[in-house]
């Protein structure tokens, strides 16, 4: 097995199991010719264990054609290893063909401490107009990245731009003990799918004590009552800079916020994008500029914790008066 214990390999499975990761990235190498038939037999039936078998898969399954592919692949694996075929793998995927499948799945990611946050996402990746109902690069990104800065929310309230599925804010909240959270969007689907996933992941969480509240927010024609009742110290957003339609209307939001203070202090306001198309990005800096905001890039290296692919670029920024 190489490097690797059988707990890590274990364990790194099921982390991109409940992530819904792409099966080319699982350690299959792993379930190499080093072991003896029958060890490889035990190691995949914890595997089955840990991953399809698990109680948050069954509470909070991934896509059906996903565990199927999943289930697939690892009965492939075995088959190429082992003579003797494992009941159990061809038992877990004959129910999994009977199985209808549904237009919601959950990905389920692990924080440090252990605990699992299970989100409920859209099968298809733009749903009902929008693409809110799925979790992006860049959010991800952003809560690696509050993991490691828990001092920037502790105490804080703090209001997310474009919150989509929640995992951002879930997070935070999770980890940082801001004093009040406003997640806010302004899709009605998008909306409803936030309210279910916080009601999933933060009001049994016992380590959470942020008064938590959703906001229905366009960014075109927000009241400055609306601004001046959510008073936010601390302004994130993931992955809100795709579309050059909305740069313009985004940056003027942000000049409001930046502009309302509170406690005599102006509040910090940090931006993470995927920088899909660098033009798009480069209109939204010359529009904060053109705002008189300015900005510097957060250089940082941010750990990994959760399983998505950071070959792409994704800049965090910090944008202030």
């Amino acid at each position: 097995m190489g490097h690797k214990t059988r707990k890590d390999v274990i364990h790194s499975f099921q982390v991109n199991f409940f992530a819904m990761g792409l099966l080319n990235t699982f350690p299959w190498d792993s379930l190499d010719k080093e072991l003896t038939t029958s060890e490889t037999s035990d190691i995949i039936m914890d595997i089955l264990q840990k991953t399809c078998l698990h109680p948050i898969c069954l509470k909070n399954p991934p896509s059906l054609k996903y565990r199927r592919r999943f289930l697939t692949e690892l009965i492939k694996r075995h088959e190429m290893i082992a003579a003797e075929p494992l009941d159990e793998l061809y038992e877990a995927l004959g129910k999994l063909m009977c199985a209808q499948e549904e237009d919601v799945c959950y990905k389920t990611y692990f924080l440090p401490t252990g605990d699992a946050v299970s989100l409920a996402e859209n099968v298809a990746l733009i749903a009902q107009g929008t693409t809110g109902l799925v979790t992006w690069e860049a959010a991800l990104y952003l809560a690696e990245w509050a993991l490691e800065n828990t001092h920037i929310f502790k105490s804080k309230t703090v209001l997310e731009l474009g919150s989509g599925i929640g995992l951002t804010g879930i997070v935070v909240c999770r980890s940082s003990s801001p004093t009040k959270y406003i997640f806010s969007d302004c899709h009605q689907t998008v909306l409803q799918r936030l309210k279910d996933n916080i009601t999933n992941c933060l009001t049994n969480s016992d380590s959470n004590s942020a008064s938590v509240s959703v906001e229905e927010l366009h960014w075109e024609n927000v009241s400055d009552e609306q601004l001046q009742r959510i008073q936010a110290n601390t302004i994130i957003a993931a992955d809100v800079v795709y579309d050059p339609d909305i740069i313009a209307c985004l940056v003027k939001l942000l000049s409001r916020l930046l502009n309302c203070k509170v406690q005599e202090n102006h509040p910090e306001v940090y931006i993470a994008s995927t920088v899909r198309n660098p033009q798009t990005y480069d209109c939204f800096k010359e529009e904060l500029e053109r705002a008189g905001l300015r900005h510097v890039i957060m250089k940082d290296s941010v750990a990994q914790v959760f399983p998505y692919n950071r070959a792409s670029t994704i800049e965090m920024i910090k944008i202030y008066v």
